[in-house]
């Protein structure tokens, strides 16, 4: 089995500051890996060099066999929970639009196919009851369900989650969870 994620001599360093030196690790399709660690250990670091915004002071990293770049469809990201403010009039089912095609430019295309999308991701996440509100009105928890609905649009093949049940309660940490695990589960 080939490894999704591969770090190879890995250093992220910021000036003499070394967050890790030497990391190798490979994770295979399926696994589970998580980072701990105080604040900041580099945590946030790491998932931004796998994200492509983040350069290795030394090493190599890739996805799939592949140098890592910036934008690439093989990853869902999480970000940690940042409130929208207020009056931001997009809605819910236009947030979660932009991960399924955010990427092109122009008018959505295939608007039948692009929005049976958007609703399969809304309910997989529980969020079709507020699909038209805007995202400046809803609860951080709320506001985190369509995060990660917008995470999944491309069906990744990594799932990358910077603090994903903040802000959530009990009952949907539960289910952000099942979900994440499942997508784990299914990407093997």
């Amino acid at each position: 089995m080939n490894p999704v994620v591969s770090l190879k001599q890995a250093s992220l360093k910021f000036g003499r500051r070394a967050l890790w030196e030497d990391l190798n690790l490979d994770i295979n399709p399926g696994e589970f890996f998580a980072v701990l660690g105080p604040n900041g250990s580099g945590k946030t670091s790491f998932l931004k060099v796998l994200l492509g915004l983040q350069e290795l002071h030394s090493g190599h990293a890739s996805l799939g066999g592949h140098p890592v770049e910036r934008g690439s469809r093989m990853i869902g990201y999480i970000p940690q929970q940042k409130p929208f403010p207020p009056d931001t009039p997009m809605r819910a089912r236009d947030l979660v639009g932009l991960g399924v095609d955010g990427h092109r430019w122009g008018i959505r295309l295939g608007t039948a196919k692009a929005n049976r999308r958007i609703d399969e991701l809304l309910e997989l996440v529980g969020a079709s009851d507020y699909a038209k509100v805007p995202v400046g009105q809803l609860s951080g928890g709320e506001q985190q369900r369509l995060r990660v609905a917008q995470a999944l649009a491309t069906d990744p093949r990594v799932l990358l989650c910077d603090e994903p049940l903040l802000s959530l309660d009990l009952h949907h940490q539960q289910a952000v969870s099942a979900l994440i695990n499942k997508q784990c589960h299914d990407r093997k």
